[in-house]
């Protein structure tokens, strides 16, 4: 059991974030064992499909990621430093890491170690530089086609969690984030896997981040000189990769019924010929659809290798996600 103690300092410090460089990273493991996250079977179908289609090289993404009960070094994902969520400014910070924290978070922690993860000892400006074009690399084929999506069910648990701490304070917003937290006064209470002890937050208050690819665990960050973080499953993650393919008749009567399909479709990225294969619609029609559909911000195309994925955008995740009134 992990125990976090507050003051009130830490209660009104404590705020929200996302973190698009910790889904990256957490992801890996996913993808390193995939027969236990069944839950992610789509997304680790799909990524993984494309991957090994584009050919990237992602070992040292895989060594840096170890199994349990082995830490993911610190400096490779960590506590965002801005409630944006965006992997350019976290990627910067990656970049910028003070080369002593590199070896520091490498030091033992990874052995036996891989020659990928000597070379970014022995080096650690340069392997950091190649670190970080790896994590774009990988986020654009295996992650970025899923971003809106993802974003659209984070964002939603923020909205929630700040709902709750408008209505109830601390005690409603920190008594609610999961399972295998709890709270009991000032002191917040983490079933955790392999963390034990009590930590002080000392004035520093408590970043949560909630994460897709945390799932089912809860990860924290009590190390000194950073944010103390805490990474839990967001409300939904279940349904995430869900296949939702009705068609909500306000919504066609507005961008007409196939354009409406056609979005039902991208629960999951997909090119012009599987759409035309699933919809029923001639290739042609689906292309002449989706071009409207992206002029109007509802869908964006991310290429790989010869074909192009087109996925929904926040703005399409909204749109399908409202209420819909008769």
């Amino acid at each position: 059991m992990l125990e976090l103690e507050f003051t009130t300092r830490d209660l009104a410090r404590t705020r929200l974030a996302l973190s698009p460089l910790w889904e990256a990273v957490a992801s890996v493991r996913i993808l390193k064992n995939p027969r236990e996250y069944g839950l992610f079977r789509p997304w680790i179908e799909q990524a993984g499909h494309r991957l090994e289609a584009d050919g990237l090289d992602w070992g040292l993404l895989a060594d840096l990621v170890p199994a349990p009960p082995r830490a993911i070094p610190l400096f490779v994902a960590p506590p965002p430093t801005t409630p944006l969520a965006d992997l350019g400014i976290e990627l910067a910070v990656l970049r910028a890491t003070p080369v002593e924290e590199v070896r520091a978070g490498l030091g033992g922690k990874l052995s036996p170690r891989s020659g990928r993860v000597d070379a970014l000892l022995a080096d650690p400006r340069r392997g950091l530089a190649e670190l970080a074009d790896l994590v774009a690399a990988y986020w654009e084929l295996a992650l970025a086609p899923y971003w809106p999506r993802m974003r659209s069910l984070l964002e939603g648990d923020v909205l929630h969690r700040a709902r709750l701490l408008a209505e109830g304070g601390a005690d409603r917003l920190l008594g609610d984030l999961d399972p295998a937290v709890g709270w009991d006064s000032e002191t917040l209470r983490v079933r955790h896997l392999f963390a034990r002890g009590t930590r002080r937050l000392e004035g520093r208050g408590l970043l949560l981040v909630p994460s897709v690819f945390a799932w089912p665990r809860v990860f924290s960050i009590t190390a000194p000189g950073r944010q103390p973080t805490l990474r839990y499953p967001p409300r939904g993650v279940a349904t995430l990769w869900e296949r939702r393919t009705e068609v909500a008749e306000p919504l066609a009567s507005v961008i007409g019924r196939a354009r409406a399909r056609l979005l039902a479709e991208l629960d999951t990225p997909a090119s012009t010929t599987e759409l035309a294969g699933r919809t029923g619609l001639t290739p042609g029609g689906v292309s002449q659809h989706l071009s409207v559909l992206r002029a109007a911000g509802l869908v964006v195309g991310h290429r790989t290798g010869r074909y192009v994925l087109y996925g929904r955008t926040e703005a399409a995740e909204t749109l399908l996600a409202a209420p819909h009134r008769t």
